[in-house]
């Protein structure tokens, strides 16, 4: 929308469906917040994304572990209840009636937030669609995009886990809810981290580094319990 690429599809007689594997629900209320101007489609039970894969047209990751998200997201109460079959990774698929014209789908990494960040460019996949359509008409389905344009870079998994134990006051891990919540984390882990130089600095080294391997071995299997929720797919 920002870039003028639904504009685009539409002059070509297309149009843009969003579809969630959340219910009609918080589909519509994701393009109420959003202010979206084009249709979304709740598919809580992977109809349309199963359907999409026996056809051959696209093949998503699912990831059926909530718990972190459950606790977290900004829609807490019925978020998980209403994701009976967990939640669907992104993927973008342009279809004409008799060939796939374009197709991705995000790989759920650490290094990708477990597939939260790094999405394909919007005036990239107009791009790799409006070549396909001016292709003859008989020419083969695309082929699966692995190295598109996109529109963020991924965050080093140490440091975004660090943030999420920053956020939640460094006793658990907390997910954001909002941009200001990572720099507010951010701010707390710069904090922290000056609170034990400064300790090492004017207490004795021995009780202060006992006090640290505590709490490191404390906090320890909360990051691998929330490294195992985020997605890690290795292909």
């Amino acid at each position: 929308m920002k870039h003028g690429v639904a504009e685009k599809v539409r002059a070509a007689g297309g149009e843009i469906y969003a579809i969630s594997s959340e219910p009609q629900t918080l589909a519509g209320r994701a393009a109420t917040d959003w202010h979206l101007d084009f249709g979304t489609i709740g598919d809580p039970h992977h109809e349309i994304s199963g359907a999409c894969r026996e056809r051959g047209w696209l093949d998503l990751f699912v990831n059926e572990r909530l718990e972190f998200l459950e606790a977290t997201t900004k829609y807490a109460v019925d978020w998980a209840p209403a994701h009976p079959k967990g939640y669907y990774q992104p993927g973008v698929l342009a279809l004409t009636r008799d060939r796939v014209l374009y197709r991705w789908r995000s790989v759920p990494t650490h290094r990708n937030v477990g597939g939260a960040t790094e999405r394909p460019t919007a005036e990239h996949v107009w791009a790799r669609i409006a070549d396909a359509l001016e292709s003859s008409s008989g020419t083969a389905d695309a082929a699966l995009d692995t190295e598109p344009v996109l529109d963020s870079v991924g965050v080093p998994w140490p440091i975004f886990a660090a943030l999420l134990i920053a956020n939640g006051w460094f006793v658990n891990a907390r997910g954001f809810k909002s941009r200001q919540h990572v720099a507010l984390a951010g701010l707390r882990l710069i904090a922290f981290s000056g609170v034990w130089l400064a300790a090492f600095a004017w207490f004795p080294v021995a009780p202060v580094a006992l006090a640290l391997v505590g709490w490191v071995a404390y906090i320890t299997p909360k990051v691998r319990w929330v490294g195992q929720e985020f997605q890690n797919v290795k292909v």
